[in-house]
C-alpha cells in the first residue's frame, strides 16, 4: 500500500463491512450523498450502459476508443476480479491508492446516511472522476437499471442496452419484457440510445419506454448471416447498425451504420459475440463524435486495443493453457460454447473447471458446457452460496474438488501438454483463479 494513502486499508475494511447488506435498489440515498459532496456527477460527461451480458465489454471498447482519441477517461464497472481499485479506472488504469483513499473517505465519512457497499463505491467513482478531471466517464449499470445506484446520471451523452436475457428475475421480473423495462430505466429524454440485438418482446418494451420519455434517436444492432457481409444488410435503414464477419480471422469484424461506410477492424476482444458488442460501441462512439470528432477517426485503433480481463482471456500455465471466462448465466455460457466449438482444441483435450452461484442458472449452463470438455472438475466460488458440488455431478459426471486453486491444478494435470483448461461459471471463481495464476494479492471477494 502506498505511503501516500495510510488510511486506505481501514477505509477498504469499512467498505467491506457494508457488503452483508447486499444490493439495496433505490436512488434516494445516493442522491443525498452526492448532494452533500457537491454533486460530483453533475459536471461529468457520461455514457451509461446496461444489459444482461456484454455491458462490460462495450464499456471497455468505448473507453479504449475515447482514450485513443486523446480524451481523459473514467471507467466504472463491477465487480472486481482481484482488487477493489479495478472498479474505477482513470485513463485505462486502476485508480491510484491516494486518489482511492480520497474518494472513499468522501463516500464513507462525509455523507449524511450510511450507504451500501455498491452505493458507496458508486459515489466514490463520481468523486474520483470529478477530482481527476475526466473528459468522459463510461458507467456500467450494476444491476437492472431503473433503481441501480448509477442511475443518478440525469443527462448522459448516450445510453445503451447490450442484451436482455433471464437473470436476477427475483429483482427484475419473470419475463423478458419485465427485465427490459427495468433496464430501460436508464433512458433519458433526448439522449441517444444504442441497442444490441434483442428478443422482439424485450425490444418492444424498450421502444415503449423510449417513446414515453422521448428518448432517442435509437440505433439497433443487427447481425449479418454467417459468412455474409455487413454491407449486405441494414445499410441505409434508418436506425440500424449492421455487424458481420469481415474475413478469415475470428476477430475480423465489419460494422456499418446509417450514412457511414463500412468499418473493418480486428477486435481486441475474443469471441464471435464481440462483433455485436462492437456494433453497440460504434453506435455510442458515433454519438460521441458529434462532440469530439476525433473519436470516429480512432474507432479502429480503439476497438483493436480494447482489453477486458477474464473474458475469453488466455493465460499460459506451462503444462496447459488456461482460458478464463466470466460467463455466469445461460446466455453467457452459450457464447463461450460457441467459441469452444470454433476455436477450442476439442472435448478430448479440454478440461472444464466449473463453479457457480446457487442463484444463477447453473444447471442450464453446465448442460451447455459439459459436452465441450471430456474432463470436468467442480469448484466452489467464494462470495455467497454456491451451487452444490453433488448437484453439479448429477448433471454431468466430474471430480468434486471444491477449492478453485486445487481444481485448476488438477485440470492442468489432466488436460496435459497442448490441452486447454476452461475456468468459468462465476465471475468470483474467475477472479480467484486469475489472481492465483498471475500472482496478484487479491482484496476480499464481494459478490456485488
Amino acid at each position: 500500500m502506498s505511503s501516500a494513502a495510510p488510511r486506505l486499508p481501514a477505509l477498504l475494511e469499512a467498505l467491506g463491512q457494508r457488503a452483508p447488506r447486499g444490493m439495496v435498489l433505490g436512488l434516494d440515498r445516493v442522491r443525498e450523498a452526492l448532494a452533500a459532496l457537491g454533486d460530483p456527477h453533475a459536471g461529468v460527461a457520461a455514457v451509461h450502459v446496461a444489459g444482461t451480458n456484454g455491458k462490460g465489454s462495450v464499456c471497455a471498447m468505448v473507453e479504449s476508443v475515447a482514450r485513443a482519441a486523446g480524451l481523459r477517461t473514467g471507467l466504472y464497472t463491477s465487480p472486481h476480479l482481484s482488487r477493489f481499485a479495478e472498479r474505477i479506472l482513470i485513463d485505462g488504469a486502476p485508480i491510484g491508492d491516494a486518489a482511492l483513499e480520497r474518494a472513499l473517505s468522501a463516500a464513507l465519512e462525509r455523507v449524511p446516511a450510511p450507504l451500501t457497499f455498491f452505493e458507496a463505491l458508486t459515489v466514490a467513482a463520481f468523486v474520483a472522476f470529478r477530482d481527476a478531471g475526466v473528459d468522459l466517464a463510461i458507467v456500467e449499470v450494476g444491476l437492472g437499471g431503473r433503481l441501480d445506484a448509477t442511475n443518478v446520471l440525469a443527462a448522459p451523452l448516450c445510453t445503451a442496452i447490450t442484451s436482455i436475457a433471464f437473470d436476477h428475475v427475483a429483482l427484475l421480473g419473470p419475463t423478458l419484457a419485465d427485465i427490459a423495462r427495468e433496464k430501460a430505466g436508464i433512458l433519458k429524454p433526448g439522449a441517444p440510445v444504442v441497442l444490441g440485438p434483442l428478443d422482439p418482446e424485450a425490444d418492444a418494451a424498450i421502444e415503449a419506454a423510449a417513446l414515453a420519455i422521448a428518448a432517442g434517436p435509437r440505433l439497433r444492432v443487427a447481425r449479418a448471416e454467417r459468412g455474409g457481409s455487413a454491407g449486405e444488410i441494414a445499410v441505409g435503414r434508418a436506425g440500424e447498425i449492421a455487424v458481420g464477419c469481415a474475413g478469415a480471422s475470428a476477430r475480423a469484424t465489419r460494422v456499418a451504420g446509417p450514412g457511414r461506410p463500412a468499418l473493418e477492424v480486428e477486435l481486441g476482444l475474443r469471441g464471435a459475440h464481440q462483433a455485436e458488442n462492437a456494433g453497440v460501441a460504434c453506435g455510442i462512439a458515433w454519438q460521441l463524435a458529434g462532440r469530439w470528432p476525433e473519436v470516429e477517426r480512432t474507432l479502429p485503433a480503439g476497438l483493436a486495443s480494447a482489453r477486458w480481463p477474464g473474458r475469453l482471456e488466455r493465460i499460459d500455465a506451462g503444462a496447459a493453457e488456461v482460458l478464463l471466462d466470466c460467463a455466469h448465466n445461460p446466455h453467457g455460457a452459450q457464447a463461450l460454447a460457441a467459441w469452444l466449438d470454433e476455436e477450442g482444441p476439442g472435448a478430448a483435450r479440454t478440461a472444464l473447471v466449473f463453479g457457480a452461484m446457487a442463484d444463477k442458472g447453473w444447471g442450464e449452463m453446465l448442460q451447455t458446457l459439459a459436452p465441450r470438455a471430456q474432463r470436468r472438475l467442480y469448484a466452489t466460488p467464494q462470495g455467497r452460496a454456491a451451487a452444490p458440488l453433488d448437484a453439479l455431478q448429477a448433471i454431468a459426471p466430474g471430480e468434486p474438488i471444491g477449492d478453485p486453486r486445487a481444481a485448476v491444478a488438477r485440470a492442468i494435470e489432466v488436460a496435459g501438454p497442448g490441452g486447454l483448461v476452461v475456468v468459468t461459471g462465476s465471475i468470483y471463481l474467475v477472479g480467484e483463479v486469475r489472481s492465483a495464476l498471475l500472482g496478484i494479492a487479491p482484496d476480499p471477494v464481494v459478490a456485488l
